[in-house]
């Protein structure tokens, strides 16, 4: 096995073609081709399956590229320490966050500072997203959990109650006359309750605070993201749950606050713990000096 071998192999994967892996490295195809084949027949894996069209890993080849995106970051890593001149940050910054509102104010003070490298920004549920990161799909997470793991480093952002949403027009809550609302579980689960996916931290607060109270909230409709959610509650079809932090300013819908149930939901900002030494993700941390 040698390091040119592991880099053609790593940067066709990151890359995702022969020919682009073949650009960033500067050498021809054949040369990033035959690399790859010679670590294969070493180890008698395959690593890609290749077609006319695309290249995707194998199995085998998703379990590499995890270690040798450790190996490439270590290896930037090193460069850093040695550099007597530290370059300005570059590169790309991959966030997956549960909802965006915490970060308006972090991601312009890091691009003020760090112009030269850019931001992926993409929404996704807890689950989705502490697993990501843990496959080196994302550096950075923000999630509805304080607490998403012992091989995490957690910024904690606070809390906010959770708070349900039903629309202006739906029609059995009585009358609009601008009252504020607030209903029990109960209450709540005699009308069409609309939920998010399986795996967001809101629906099983919201599911485990209905267990202890012994009832059961089946959703009426399941949809998959806060904002679908917002749009399925705004057309009067049931009532949701939300952070108060991310309800807004959304003339369509009304706030319902939930009587007898202490919900919370509190906001982090999260980084695998060993990759907490990346410059980008140090700086976006605030974990220390970069």
């Amino acid at each position: 096995m040698r390091f040119s071998q592991i880099r053609a192999f790593h940067f066709v994967a990151t890359h995702q073609g022969f020919s682009a892996a073949a650009a960033a490295l500067a050498v021809s195809q054949p040369v990033i081709s035959e690399q790859v084949r010679q670590l294969e027949a070493e180890y008698d894996v395959l690593l890609f399956t290749r077609d006319r069209k695309r290249v995707q890993l194998t199995a085998a080849g998703e379990r590499l590229v995890i270690q040798t995106t450790r190996l490439f970051e270590i290896y930037d890593q090193i460069g850093d320490t040695l550099s007597e001149n530290r370059a300005a940050l570059a590169g790309r910054l991959r966030i997956l966050a549960d909802s965006a509102h915490h970060l308006g104010d972090r991601i312009e003070a890091f691009r003020a500072r760090h112009p030269g490298v850019q931001i992926h920004l993409k929404t996704g549920n807890t689950a989705d997203i502490i697993a990501a990161l843990r496959n080196y799909e994302a550096e950075i997470g923000v999630v509805g959990s304080t607490a998403p793991g012992p091989d995490m480093d957690v910024v904690d952002l606070g809390t906010a109650p959770i708070v349900g949403m039903v629309a202006r027009a739906y029609p059995g809550l009585g009358a609009d006359d601008g009252a504020p609302l607030a209903l029990s579980l109960a209450e709540i689960a005699a009308h069409p309750v609309i939920l998010r996916e399986t795996g967001s931290k809101t629906r099983q607060m919201i599911e485990e605070a209905a267990a202890r109270a012994k009832l059961l909230l089946r959703p009426a409709v399941e949809v998959e993201g806060r904002d679908a959610m917002r749009e399925i509650v705004a057309a009067a079809s049931g009532i949701g749950f939300v952070s108060e932090a991310e309800f807004g300013h959304d003339a369509r819908l009304r706030k319902i606050h939930i009587k007898g149930a202490d919900l919370a939901m509190g906001e982090a900002l999260i980084c695998l713990r060993q990759r907490r030494d990346m410059r980008s993700i140090r700086a976006f941390m605030g974990l220390g000096s970069v």
